[in-house]
């Protein structure tokens, strides 16, 4: 079967052959993952924040061993080491630079000055506003259905307001599994999709076999919204720790976030000032409470002791609706590649009006 293609501003911007993006997803998203997905003609994105500066540029390093495809690289903008870390991305070679949180204007014009494409993450139509105002070469919108740290908007609502409020290509994210999820967000306007609990479910994905299975086994039932790892609002799988979470007091939540914050120090080879100013720095960037800032250190080290350890007691998973309604585990080929002849097929059916 010759390779289906849709060619769209996305796949023209970054060069891809498909317009599909893996997320950057912190302990998943690592070489084997990323090149497994740019192999397969999509966008892989590399997640930074949980390694540390020379961590990133080992792993950017691998990732152009494994392939000679377009990849990117995703960033915290508001990262003590965040300069660090652009210019890797930029000695390296690499095509797409990726932003949980909007960069500033200098950062986007930095970037775009080397030949990097920037492609800031936002939930909100002001906050892709501003990023297109800046200069940012496309957006991915990622509506509440979304795994992770994520908003109160559906990406069905929030989608074609982004679409109508900028000019520059549009991702969507958030309950996307599919070819016909694809259809359906090209046909709001946008320029492809965003997944990441569908690439983190495929036989590519380091994710512990255990951890995985877990996730087979979820209903759409099992997927909750939850505050009480690190004050926002961010959605995973139900599970006895996040039960118990939930329960806990205020004074075991700041006492566990301590622990976490002194262990992803140690993970990340940080400065307890280095960390500082990462809290310092969030609390400006998020408007988020001293309170907040002390728990955001739970999230990296629970994900990581189901991501990386396959503790599924001892971590959290973060996961998107989607997980619900996943039964296998593909590899990154074959998933992309049922993707885009579902697709083709969905197109085919649609009523043509008269």
């Amino acid at each position: 079967m010759s390779e289906v293609r849709l060619a769209t501003p996305l796949t023209e911007l970054t060069g891809v052959r498909h317009p599909l993006v893996q997320t950057g997803m912190g302990w998943v998203a690592g070489p084997r993952l990323v090149s497994a997905t740019a192999n397969a003609g999509a966008l892989g994105v590399l997640a930074s924040a949980t390694m540390s500066v020379d961590q990133l540029r080992a792993a950017v390093r691998e990732v152009k061993e494994r392939t000679d495809a377009p990849f990117g690289v995703n960033l915290r903008a508001d990262a003590s080491d965040a300069d660090e870390r652009v210019r890797i991305i930029v000695d390296e070679g690499v095509a797409v630079a990726s932003f949980a949180l909007a960069p500033s204007r200098e950062l986007i014009a930095r970037l775009k000055d080397a030949g990097v494409v920037v492609i800031p993450s936002i939930g909100a139509r002001r906050h892709a506003e501003k990023v297109a105002a800046w200069g940012a070469d496309a957006v991915v919108v990622q509506g509440s259905e979304g795994g992770g740290h994520t908003g109160h908007v559906a990406t069905t609502v929030l989608l074609p307001q982004v679409v109508d409020a900028v000019d520059i290509p549009v991702v969507a994210a958030g309950g996307f599994h599919d070819g016909r999820g694809l259809v359906a967000a090209l046909a709001q306007g946008a320029a492809g999709v965003a997944m990441g609990t569908r690439f983190l479910l495929t036989s590519d994905s380091t994710v512990p076999e255990a951890v995985k299975e877990r996730y087979l086994a979820a209903t759409v039932r099992d997927v909750t919204v939850t505050t009480r790892v690190d004050g926002l609002p961010h959605r995973m799988l139900r599970t006895p720790l996040v039960e118990e979470l939930e329960r806990s007091g205020r004074t075991t939540e700041l006492l566990r976030a301590v622990r976490h914050a002194a262990a992803f120090r140690r993970e990340s080879g940080m400065s307890w000032p280095q960390l500082v100013r990462d809290g310092l720095a969030m609390r400006r960037g998020r408007g988020l409470s001293w309170s907040q800032v002390l728990l955001a250190a739970n999230t990296p080290m629970l994900l990581r002791a189901s991501m990386v350890e396959g503790c599924t007691d001892l971590g959290v998973m973060a996961s998107g609706q989607v997980a619900g309604v996943i039964e296998d585990l593909p590899s990154c080929a074959e998933l992309v590649e049922r993707i885009m002849v579902q697709a083709r097929t969905t197109l085919r059916e649609l009523p043509v009006a008269r």
